[in-house]
């Protein structure tokens, strides 16, 4: 018995021999300030704006402090322009990838981890050679093996006991094997016909936009396509579906053949049990606030610097011939302040930058007809010790259950697996972020709206407490963190219709470079003062797509 797993068991045998009743559970909503957001859209609703309080003017305005904002305004200070301000909603930046603690311990209030990036994703790459996060040794470029996820990674909770691995493999027919071989034969056809690039936008060109394979795959659903290959084994249709729900945040039947292609061929591939995976196998980094880890150091020059102005809802965006006018909310001063700016980086989701500019470009209003998103949340876990565990794989830090019994529950990963002493990985409290995307269930965002957060407490409790039975004794507290617009799901033919967008001409059109060459075409949405950036112009929400998007309007606008 390997050591991680004889300590979980004798934590777990101690623990089951405790016959504590279930305690009072403690928590609450927390991380999105829905009334602060409902607030902006009763304002908005009014009419006429009240008066500004006062006038601030800076060279470049951000509108948005996710992962975009933060990253253009990387790309300003890289630029050597400091005369800029971020407005965020929230008190924190960070959007989908902020971080915060319960019962102090650090852990994600939403993305949790990024893929060691390929190069593509240049942009972040160089971000995190910045952050230390990795160095040239030998001609070799090496990760701090402390922000790689420690082993073992993942496991999948299936047929009552826990199996290495997120694909059901144990006790499946020859036939379920042959389906897993024949798919994997298909990703690795379609990734040999037309590149799967991370960031997708790095695949676009300005004279054919799409490979007529990616045309194909884009025009249809993943389960039609999945169909036609004879692909309906219920084990690989289980795990193609918490594949598209845990990136994309709908399964199958809402996004396209495109999308679910890509998920595999853009990154690590898919390889059925028995299959040599080229390398080594996809690592991951991540932290015990998840994402938040990166983006409290993106925004800590911002906050030093006073260029970060959080708790700001933007009200309006008017674009004029001489710059742009931004009239923002302040929620700490009850005011409405008014930004004037040469230019502006609207790093707003679609949806709400479709409401607050002014004369929006057809574009943009297309955009946010086409699109659709996917409410999520996620159910912070307090524990305060160990849990009792079933037989088989060791604890991991990605915890899945086969058949989930929440609609779209995703698992969990626990803060405390970072942790460097394994003796306090099995013996300190912890917290378990548990996972639940809900782009498929009916009515979802309205439920997210008006269920209390026991409802959604007691829920996680219930679907975790069939591989721990004694979970309900352990938990101290679960704090309820909601996104009624989490991500934007890749419908099809939304691919098609984003990517002819990403090659509008940039601002000033095509600049001449020092050699004599025109400067590439930039995959951002813009207008003559206005640079759009945010995931849902990529049609789904990833790291690699935000902060490249970002980085790229950042760069349009330090001119």
């Amino acid at each position: 018995m390997q050591r991680r797993q004889f300590l979980a068991t004798a934590a777990a045998s101690a623990l089951a021999g405790c016959q504590e009743a279930p305690r009072t559970l403690e928590g609450g909503f927390a991380g999105i300030d829905m009334a602060r957001g409902h607030r902006l859209r009763d304002l908005l609703a009014r009419g006429p704006l009240p008066a500004p309080a006062v006038v601030r003017r800076t060279q470049v305005l951000i509108a948005g402090g996710g992962v975009a904002g933060l990253a253009a305004a990387r790309a300003l200070r890289l630029a050597g322009v400091d005369d800029f301000a971020l407005l965020e909603l929230e008190d924190e930046a960070g959007g989908n990838s902020r971080a915060g603690q319960v019962a102090g311990i650090a852990c994600p209030l939403g993305a949790h981890y990024l893929p060691v990036p390929g190069d593509d994703a240049r942009e972040v790459q160089d971000l995190l050679e910045e952050l230390g996060l990795r160095r040239r040794v030998a001609g070799r470029w090496q990760y701090d093996e402390r922000h790689l996820c420690h082993s073992p990674q993942e496991r999948l909770f299936f047929e009552g006991e826990w199996h290495e691995g997120l694909l059901p493999v144990h006790g499946v027919g020859a036939g379920t094997l042959a389906q897993y071989r024949h798919f994997a034969a298909q990703v690795a056809a379609l990734g040999q016909a037309a590149r799967f690039p991370m960031p997708m936008l790095k695949g676009f060109d300005a004279k054919r936009p799409l490979a007529p394979s990616h045309q194909a795959l884009d025009a249809m659903l993943f389960d039609d396509w999945l169909t036609l290959q004879g692909l309906d084994d219920p084990h690989l249709r289980w795990y193609l579906g918490y594949c598209c729900r845990d990136d994309y945040g709908a399964g199958t039947a809402r996004v396209s053949a495109w999308a679910g292609i890509h998920y595999f061929a853009s990154r690590h591939g898919f390889h059925a049990p028995g299959e040599a995976a080229p390398g080594e196998r996809e690592a991951v980094l991540t932290w015990p606030e998840g994402n938040g880890w990166l983006t409290r150091r993106l925004a800590e020059p911002l906050r030093a610097g006073g260029q970060l102005r959080t708790g700001c809802s933007v009200l309006r965006i008017a674009e004029g011939r001489q710059g742009v006018e931004v009239d923002a909310y302040n929620h700490a001063t009850d005011s409405v302040e008014r930004w004037q700016a040469r230019r502006c980086v609207v790093a707003l989701p679609v949806l709400m930058a479709a409401r607050v500019l002014r004369q929006p470009p057809d574009f943009l209003q297309e955009a946010a007809r086409r699109l659709q998103w996917a409410p999520w949340l996620v159910a912070n876990i307090h524990i305060d010790a160990p849990l009792q565990d079933r037989p088989g794989a060791a604890p991991a830090w990605d915890n899945v259950l086969y058949q989930d019994a929440n609609p779209g529950g995703l698992g969990y990963v626990n803060a405390g697996h970072q942790r460097l002493d394994a003796r306090a990985q099995h013996t300190l409290p912890t917290v378990l972020s548990y996972y639940q995307a809900l782009g498929d269930l009916p009515q979802g965002r309205e439920q997210l709206a008006t269920q209390p957060w026991t409802h959604w407490a007691h829920a996680a409790l219930a679907t975790l407490g069939v591989p721990h039975a004694d979970l309900a004794r352990r938990a101290t507290r679960v704090d309820i963190t909601r996104y009624g617009h989490a991500m934007a799901i890749p419908t099809p033919g939304l691919l098609g219709f984003l990517s002819k967008i990403g090659l509008q001409r940039p601002m000033g059109g095509r600049k001449q470079l020092s050699n004599g060459e025109r400067a590439p075409w930039l995959p951002t949405p813009t207008t003559a003062r206005l640079a759009f950036a945010h995931s849902d112009w990529s049609g789904y929400s990833v790291f690699e797509e935000a902060f490249t998007r970002g980085h790229a309007a950042g760069g349009v606008a330090a001119g």
